[in-house]
């Protein structure tokens, strides 16, 4: 078996993206939801541990930057999150039966990829595994070994039903932009303070000029 990972980020549909960012982003927010996610894809496809990124969207505004970061695509049926993550899962399968199977949120603006890496290690030696979010109430990673059932019970209160299904927590130090998802302003300024990508940080330069 391979210990390389495929890796499945989901994007919504940009009219639908970053809503609790509107009130602070106003005309920007589409495009900071699509630098964003650039910046998650491109952290992840430079992770060494990283064999592909197969990205879920139904929107081509979308999908048209990622796939030229490199990313595959395959369309989201737009039946709910992990509908999606095991979509992107049964394509990864498909492609490399032997590669162990992460899903990764998309919102993960100052994602390093040596930290990514570090979480992929530790997740290697469970049957399945995930990281909480910077908050322990979400999930920003979940991940199983090659063969293993694909499992997602990403949403609201994922930790607690991740835990529940078995799923190894992986407190592992030093992977803080990782765990830093953004879903509000204040979410924003934490990811700024740990170093935004370069797409994100384009935007939020015209956002919060001096920033």
């Amino acid at each position: 078996m391979s210990n390389r990972w495929s890796l499945v980020i989901p994007v919504k549909t940009l009219v639908a993206a970053k809503t609790r960012l509107a009130a602070a982003t106003g005309p920007h927010r589409t495009r900071l939801a699509v630098a964003v996610a650039c910046d998650t894809v491109a952290a992840a496809l430079a992770c060494p541990a990283v064999a592909r990124v197969i990205v879920v969207t139904a929107d081509p505004a979308a999908a048209g930057p990622l796939g030229a970061l490199g990313a595959q695509v395959v369309h989201d049926p737009d039946r709910g999150l992990n509908t999606a993550l095991r979509t992107g899962a049964a394509h990864a399968v498909r492609v490399a039966p032997g590669e162990a199977v992460g899903a990764l949120q998309a919102d993960l603006p100052a994602l390093r990829p040596a930290e990514l890496a570090t979480a992929l290690a530790a997740a290697a030696e469970f049957d399945q595994s995930f990281v909480p979010d910077a908050q322990e109430v979400g999930t920003t990673f979940y991940g199983v070994l090659a063969g293993r059932p694909f499992t997602p019970r990403f949403g609201g209160e994922s930790r607690a039903r991740h835990l529940a299904g078995g799923a190894k927590e992986l407190c592992v130090p030093g992977i803080d932009s990782l765990r830093r998802d953004v879903d509000t302003p204040d979410d924003l300024r934490a990811a700024l303070a740990l170093g935004l990508g370069r797409h994100t940080a384009a935007v939020v330069a015209n956002l919060w000029p001096g920033a």
